[in-house]
């Protein structure tokens, strides 16, 4: 008997999903049991690579850390264990940039079974009874928050990433040089950030996109009508998941443009202390091929990152069309960059970021040090 140990995160989407999706493939391959187990969301952000490639065979990560795992080779490229046509089939129907995220020296290291981006949510039965009209604009948005209907996920990780979507918007794309972004933009994103904060509830300092997406599906708060980006949960859109429906949609327009998100999601990746590397390899395969995607993944509660999932008519039906109407957003979203100190630059620039956003610092003190702590990681790994 082989047997396998996973690490996912601790919701539905992380965890349900690939039990499900393992408990399938023991039935198929009877020699292989496969353990999963789940952490919270903020650890599966903060972990340490090298210590759950030392425990686990299987991990679930997201890709600003695929660089680093790369470099200190704690995980086993696909390409020498998976068919050429299956991984070119993974990139033809990638998800935004979401398989490209998890390539690092012409290798891939993750397969993309999941894809999310912040998107707009909303509910329907609170934009109806409050006979509101859906924002377009982000003055908008603004205008909306001040009339007591926005709320916004403002928790520390998703400030930083928010900032790099409104560094975008105000005309520099962001990491372009050694920086952030110019310090005048960066202090404009932070600005606009901060002004949107100021409008809403307290609380949604310190929610993370599942609390806001549990919070906005359970009260009756008419601050809970609409949330103009956190990253999505199609769970949410779910019939009888929650107690209240979520519909989410495309993000508005600043200036003229479209908004551009911060690409999130996660992967399927095989340690390189696995002992088992052909079993660990065959069911990330298993769970990143488009027929698992669109049935057991997305019906264990997996939001997946297969093309053919988010186009599919069942899946768009069993979700109040949550991965058609996001599409766009994330073939749209901005790519963190790719370089092995990344996440000392994340890491460090969170904390800088929400305290500016919570009103401890001003947006002028903290772009200048986000991008002092940018140029420090740039060169500390090159």
């Amino acid at each position: 008997m082989t047997t396998l140990r996973g690490i996912a995160w601790n919701h539905t989407r992380g965890f349900t999903s690939v039990v499900a999706t393992a408990q399938r493939f023991e039935e198929l391959h009877p020699d292989v049991s496969i353990v999963w187990e789940k952490r919270s969301l903020q650890a599966f952000a903060d972990a340490s690579l090298a210590q759950l490639a030392a425990q686990f065979d299987l991990i679930i990560m997201d890709h600003p850390h695929t660089a680093l795992a790369a470099t200190e080779g704690l995980l086993l490229p696909f390409e020498d264990f998976l068919p050429v046509e299956f991984l070119a089939d993974q990139a033809a129907n990638s998800v935004g940039g979401s398989h490209n995220s998890y390539r690092f020296k012409a290798k891939q290291w993750t397969l993309a079974t999941d894809a999310a981006t912040p998107i707009a949510t909303w509910r329907p039965d609170l934009i109806a009874k409050h006979k509101l009209t859906l924002p377009q604009t982000w003055e908008e948005v603004i205008e909306l928050a001040r009339r007591g209907f926005v709320t916004v996920s403002a928790f520390p990780i998703d400030v930083l990433m928010h900032s790099y979507m409104f560094s975008a918007a105000l005309g520099q794309k962001p990491f372009s040089g050694d920086c952030v972004a110019p310090n005048e933009i960066l202090v404009q994103a932070l600005d606009e950030l901060r002004k949107l904060v100021a409008l809403c509830d307290p609380a949604c300092i310190g929610r993370n996109p599942i609390r806001t997406a549990e919070w906005m599906s359970q009260t009756d708060d008419p601050r809970a009508a609409y949330c103009p980006f956190a990253y999505g949960y199609s769970n949410y859109s779910r019939p009888r998941y929650a107690e209240h429906l979520l519909k989410a949609g495309g993000l508005v327009t600043l200036n003229g443009t479209r908004l551009r998100s911060t690409l999130g999601g996660a992967g399927i990746a095989v340690s390189s202390k696995t002992k088992n590397p052909r079993a660990a390899m065959d069911f990330a395969q298993f769970t990143a091929s488009p027929e698992t995607q669109k049935g057991i993944y997305f019906q264990g509660g997996g939001q997946p990152g297969h093309r053919a999932a988010w186009l599919d008519d069942a899946v768009n039906a069993a979700s109040a069309n949550f991965f058609r109407d996001t599409l766009q957003t994330l073939d749209e979203a901005l790519l963190r960059p790719q370089f092995p100190g990344y996440m000392d630059f994340q890491d460090a620039g969170t904390p800088v970021a929400h305290d500016c956003i919570a009103g401890k610092t001003n947006p002028a003190e903290a772009a200048r040090e986000l991008n002092r702590l940018y140029r420090t990681a740039l060169t500390q790994h090159h």
